[in-house]
């Protein structure tokens, strides 16, 4: 797995909109005990089941590479001249 330039940024971004994205969809709101990975495998189960995302292989399911997978999805919607992407 190669790291993305500003992953942690990326990945900021990423839970920031799927966040607004599963409300919107009608899932409730986090709660400020969520953990970030508990929160973070929730919003990329909700991608992969609305299919805006691939699925990981079950075996390399981890809080690693959907912290990783997420970066990518948000890096591959924003625009070529965002700042995360420099």
């Amino acid at each position: 797995m190669k790291k993305l330039k500003n992953e942690k940024e990326l990945f900021r971004k990423a839970m920031q909109i799927g966040e607004a994205l599963a409300v919107k969809s009608g899932f409730s709101a986090f709660k400020p005990t969520d953990s970030a990975d508990d929160k973070a495998e929730a919003i990329y189960r909700m991608l992969v089941h609305m299919q805006l995302m691939a699925p990981l292989p079950e075996d390399q399911e981890n809080s690693a590479n959907i912290r990783h997978r997420l970066a990518k999805w948000i890096a591959g919607k924003l625009p070529k001249d965002d700042p995360l992407l420099q």
